[in-house]
């Protein structure tokens, strides 16, 4: 199936500190790629795949599930820590989530987490009846785009697969049950104005991560996709923040 231009997965060789990006439900690496060209800057060895399903058409997605889309960044990380003596984990939106699992399970594998508007919990209506609609129809519209800058576009999907979104309710109880277990020190962006997930995630992780290890930062300016948005220059330079007051190793310029 041809990819979507723009829609290409991202890797950056640098030094031995690594970060893995994640991106959303129904995006691409588009929504991360800046970010991602950001951290290859200050030295970082960067890796944003692309998701199964993704960048290509939701007609394809929809034969896919969140195990495949968990099992690619599972396997990014395994190479990342191949090849760096640390690796960070970041993501948006679902993005978000799915590095949650990642530092889940791989407790010290994963060094810290970045996470921008991440999606934890069933808060939408619409997904909330996707095991009982993917019986009639294959999609639903989409989520993508909600961007406030003025110009600024994701390369999403228009629609959502719905047999695809039936998926992510396991895979939200999965990452909120491993919560209370997570030590990796965690940053959250959080946008007040976004349309797509609701504060009920970031409650979640407020009530959950009690260890001292949890950051939240408010984004006043961005809508969901704040990757693209007005505040993704915060979002970048946060991030790279975090990873030089939590790596053991230092960061490599080119």
């Amino acid at each position: 199936m041809p990819v979507m231009p723009g829609a290409e997965p991202y890797h950056h060789s640098g030094g031995q500190v690594g970060v893995l990006l994640c991106h959303g439900f129904t995006g691409s690496p588009q929504s991360l790629r800046p970010w991602g060209e950001y951290l290859a800057e200050a030295g970082l060895t960067v890796a944003l795949p692309r998701l199964p399903g993704h960048g290509t058409t939701w007609q394809e997605m929809n034969h896919t599930r969140w195990e495949d889309w968990y099992a690619e960044l599972d396997k990014a990380l395994a190479d990342l820590r191949g090849r760096c003596a640390e690796v960070f984990v970041m993501g948006l939106s679902l993005g978000g989530c799915m590095a949650l699992r990642l530092a889940e399970v791989h407790g010290e594998g994963v060094k810290g987490v970045v996470v921008v508007n991440p999606s934890i919990a069933n808060d939408v209506p619409l997904l909330k009846l996707a095991p009982l609609l993917k019986l009639f129809v294959p999609s639903v519209p989409g989520v993508a785009g909600d961007i406030k800058k003025e110009g600024a576009t994701e390369l999403g999907y228009t629609r959502t697969p719905v047999r695809a979104a039936a998926s992510l309710p396991q895979l939200w109880a999965l990452t909120q049950a491993g919560l209370d277990e997570l030590s990796q020190p965690v940053l959250v962006f959080h946008s007040p104005q976004d349309h797509v997930v609701k504060p009920t995630s970031v409650r979640i992780l407020r009530e959950k991560l009690t260890r001292g290890n949890l950051r939240v930062l408010e984004l006043a300016d961005s809508y969901h996709v704040a990757t693209l948005d007005n505040d993704a220059d915060q979002i970048f330079a946060g991030s790279l923040e975090f990873v030089r007051a939590n790596a053991s190793v230092p960061l490599q310029r080119d």
